[in-house]
């Protein structure tokens, strides 16, 4: 296949897939990755690991969106190698990011257990291990907190936002992968999601969340012709909101098992019990799964 060329016309730089062209200057692909880089992705910084991590969720929407691209230029009968070149290369660079990711999560023994649970791969592996420092996290609760799952947290007008936004986003990514995995007869936390999910219709229906549903409607300027308004004006949560709640029970359920896993791991020995456990005589509480020793 010819390689794609640029060269100089009359509307400026324009396509040529002829090499013999004199002056004409190749698109050249992404650098393939090598045992050079994979052997450096083991000493990535945390600032290294955090750009890493954010430039990989950004190339990934770009990749989509060219893909989106391609399918509507092949339903038009054309071709385009332009957006196909962009295509290809973006999955390539992600792809890579991804490997990378791989090889620096295998070096540490938190990042192996991450990704020893059904959902979590290299790149939500090396993310937590980007935002969250374990020597300033004595416990899951300050986590929680600094990951948005605090539903006591509010964040007030011309005030610093009280907790950080991309682990509140990689937290999302957690609780929608774990849908995803909820049939796979591997998963653990999807399959509990599926349980929680249903405590969370049966309360809804028995009314526990008449009094949540009413502050909705206060709080928020919700239209009246909207699905949503339907539900809280009956004093009951959407579906919709039932199904975050579930997922967020699941995330924030993985993350305490995190936690405990990385607590002891640093500090050989077991974190503060949660305060659910400790202070309110919670007494059910699920193990961490996969909890090898080092």
């Amino acid at each position: 296949m010819a390689a794609i060329l640029l060269k100089k016309g009359a509307g400026g730089m324009v396509l040529d897939f002829d090499r013999g062209i004199r002056g004409a200057e190749k698109i050249e692909p992404i650098q393939k990755i090598n045992r050079d880089l994979l052997d450096a992705a083991q000493t990535l910084t945390p600032s290294d690991l955090r750009y890493l991590v954010d430039s990989y969720y950004q190339i990934q929407e770009h990749r989509k969106r060219a893909a989106n691209q391609v399918r509507e230029i092949v339903k038009s009968g054309k071709s385009n190698p332009v957006i196909e070149w962009m295509f290809k290369n973006m999955k390539d660079l992600e792809n890579n990011i991804r490997k990378m990711l791989d090889v620096y999560t295998n070096a540490d023994a938190v990042g192996r257990w991450s990704k020893s649970i059904t959902g979590i791969g290299p790149v939500i592996a090396a993310g937590l291990l980007a935002h969250i420092d374990i020597e300033k996290a004595p416990t899951v609760g300050h986590i929680w907190r600094f990951a948005g799952l605090d539903p006591t947290t509010e964040w007030k007008a011309g005030h610093k936002r009280p907790w950080n936004a991309k682990l509140k986003r990689l937290s999302w990514i957690i609780g929608q992968s774990f849908v995803k995995v909820s049939n796979n007869p591997k998963d653990i936390y999807g399959h509990l999601y599926k349980k929680r999910k249903l405590y969370e219709q049966q309360k809804n229906e028995a009314g526990d969340y008449a009094e949540l549903a009413k502050q909705k409607l206060k709080k928020f300027n919700i239209r009246n012709d909207t699905e949503a308004f339907k539900w809280y004006s009956k004093g009951r949560l959407p579906p919709a909101h039932i199904d975050q709640r579930a997922q967020r029970w699941a995330v924030k359920l993985f993350l305490s098992h995190w936690h405990e896993y990385a607590y002891k791991h640093r500090y050989g020995e077991q974190p503060p019990k949660p305060y659910a456990i400790e202070h309110l005589g919670h007494v059910h509480l699920i193990a961490p799964p996969n909890y090898f020793p080092e």
